[in-house]
């Protein structure tokens, strides 16, 4: 279905109103699990429509996130009357509209590899479905194509701070820059 879809069907399914959405690769620390219960005891009129919590990424093999460790901010407690999923295949993001969204300390950790040959399979499945989703005319595309790997490696290697994982970050640095670089061009031989 993609991931909007299905997170929306999934928000369908739910017998309660409020969401707390995780990924079967998410675990919730025991901070962050005392923030939600603090935010469910809160009276209604209190509480906001959504609020966002870190997820910091946890490297392959590994139990605990590397110092300086990436993260994604994502809003993933919520009231679904409020605010729902996107309905996009790629982009499993909550539209909070002009809704005001509170930010919770606490973390979540993020185990979404569980190997090197797993960050390449995920990416290579991922990139397919945003080929199918995104549209770029083709002289963009082919112009883009020499610079994408090089400013994909620097921003995932040094900005978003694998530098700080050794070999491991070296090498999910390359292969996530590889794997949109290939992206683009999945997305110029498209045929919709």
């Amino acid at each position: 279905m993609g991931y909007g879809p299905q997170k929306r069907f999934a928000e369908d399914c739910a017998q309660n109103d409020w969401i707390l959405n995780l990924d079967a690769d998410e675990v919730v620390t025991p901070e962050l699990a005392r923030e939600i219960t603090a935010v469910m005891q809160l009276p209604d009129a209190q509480r906001l429509p959504a609020y966002r919590f870190r997820q910091v990424t946890v490297y392959p093999g590994h139990e605990r996130p590397r110092l300086w460790a990436d993260y994604h901010n994502y809003v993933r407690l919520y009231d679904r009357r409020r605010v729902r999923f996107r309905d996009s295949l790629v982009h499993d993001t909550v539209d909070t509209g002009s809704h005001p969204v509170g930010q919770l300390d606490g973390i979540a950790l993020h185990f979404s590899w569980r190997s090197i040959a797993h960050v390449r399979s995920k990416l290579e499945k991922y990139t397919d479905l945003q080929a199918k989703e995104l549209r770029k005319p083709r002289w963009y595309v082919i112009a883009r194509l020499p610079f994408e790997y090089p400013i994909l490696f620097f921003r995932y290697y040094v900005l978003r701070r694998n530098c700080t994982g050794s070999l491991i970050g070296l090498r999910i640095a390359h292969e996530i820059a590889r794997a949109r670089t290939r992206r683009l061009v999945k997305i110029a031989t498209y045929r919709r």
